[in-house]
């Protein structure tokens, strides 16, 4: 069977840290955001907004003429 290395190390990784919270999501989930805020990186939020589209030249707050209601 083909198996990727890659792949087998992040789900040596995920499953640690799972059983290292005894599989609470809660509290791991909070690891991740603390994680997160600790990073310093910017975060992006990509949800989506009905009130912005995308554009190739960059965003455009006020056309929702292509969205449906």
């Amino acid at each position: 069977m083909w198996q990727n290395e890659v792949l087998e190390e992040i789900y040596k990784i995920r499953e640690e840290h799972a059983k290292s919270f005894d599989y609470d999501l809660d509290a791991m989930f909070a690891d991740w955001q603390k994680k997160q805020a600790e990073s310093g990186r910017k975060v992006v939020n990509l949800s989506l907004n009905r009130d912005r589209t995308i554009h190739s030249s960059g965003w455009d707050e006020k056309d929702t003429s292509h969205c449906s209601t």
